[in-house]
């Protein structure tokens, strides 16, 4: 096996949007740096069921779009 073929993995320290920290094991940056989220799921959206921002041209729209043609326009 080749030698010095992975990263090296080391202690970080990870800082929450709220303040809170935890220490944890990374390859990110340097031992003992400190690691700032922006995003976390204390404070995101998606993790604490507050509103979100829809995309319009996600994958449904682009399939609607697409084959709205293909509908009928009586129920049968």
């Amino acid at each position: 096996m080749k030698k010095n073929t992975h990263p090296n993995y080391h202690k970080i320290k990870v800082v929450m949007t709220d303040g809170s920290h935890f220490e944890t094991m990374s390859t990110w940056g340097k031992e003992g740096e400190t690691l700032k989220l922006e995003i976390d799921p204390k404070s995101h959206a998606a993790w604490t069921g507050g509103n979100q921002k829809v995309l319009d041209k996600g994958r449904v729209s682009k399939f609607f779009k697409k084959f709205k043609n293909l509908r009928s326009e009586t129920k049968k």
